[in-house]
């Protein structure tokens, strides 16, 4: 069979020049070596930051498609970070230890549960999100995504000591606000109320103050809903407007009981 008419027409129709796969099979590699260096105790740090820095500027000649911004220094303002990340997600841990009864150890949280692996990529992502270098740090978390089925976007803001129980299925938008000591359950959703492109700049998603705990599959929506501070959203809820500090919001579901005179 003759392919050159089709290699034509395919090559016609691959109209982005910069998108190659591999960045995402390096930033994978990235993600796990940055991962191991900051909590294995097998992995030696002074050995594998030289490496991520490798690993790092291959990245950026991949990713880096403007040349008239600096990133070659995105490594050297990155790796001083890594440090005050670390001492947050210890934080992060620690919080989960004192909320979760199930938890046996510190070590199980480090290394079994999934709402701390979502949130520890997170934070390692977001601090590069700042920097103005969008596409690695989304692919940082779409990884965590996969792995965990937490879909954190890296320019949300999380405060101190945040905790995500069971993880599965929970949606943190772009521009979320998330402030300390707050816990949320599966299933969970902080997301837009409107969906559409001239909103990019605006602040689309909810406000968490501190202390909020959110139960499963509860749903919040907007820019300007705030969640007062030391409330309580129950299970299913679903929320678009703000509620005052010491809320406590729950969903009633309407029960009716089968009996032989309205079956």
């Amino acid at each position: 069979m003759d392919y050159r008419p089709i290699i034509e027409k395919i090559n016609h129709h691959k109209k982005q020049p910069n998108l190659r796969y591999v960045l995402k099979e390096k930033v994978e590699g990235f993600t796990n070596r940055l991962f191991y260096t900051l909590f294995d105790s097998d992995t030696p740090v002074a050995e594998n930051l030289e490496d991520l820095e490798k690993e790092f500027d291959a990245m950026v000649n991949l990713a880096c498609w403007e040349v008239d911004k600096p990133c070659k220094m995105l490594w050297d303002n990155y790796v001083v970070k890594l440090p005050e990340i670390l001492e947050s997600l210890n934080l992060d841990a620690e919080a989960i230890v004192s909320c979760d009864p199930a938890t046996l150890s510190i070590e199980e949280v480090y290394m079994a549960y999934p709402g701390f692996y979502a949130i520890a990529i997170y934070r390692l992502a977001h601090e590069l999100y700042k920097t103005g270098f969008p596409l690695v740090p989304r692919l940082m978390t779409e990884y965590a995504h996969r792995q965990t089925g937490v879909d954190i976007n890296p320019g949300a803001q999380i405060g101190k000591s945040f905790f995500i129980d069971h993880a599965t299925g929970v949606v943190i938008g772009e521009t979320a606000l998330i402030k300390d000591n707050v816990k949320i359950y599966q299933g969970v959703t902080l997301g837009a109320l409107y969906v559409a492109k001239d909103l990019q700049k605006t602040k689309r998603h909810p406000t968490i103050e501190n202390n909020v705990t959110i139960y499963a599959n509860a749903t919040i929506l907007g820019g300007e809903t705030v969640i007062g501070a030391h409330s309580v959203i129950g299970g299913n809820a679903w929320l678009t407007d703000s509620i005052p500090p010491h809320s406590t919001v729950f969903h009633t579901p309407e029960i009716k009981i089968k009996t032989s005179s309205n079956v």
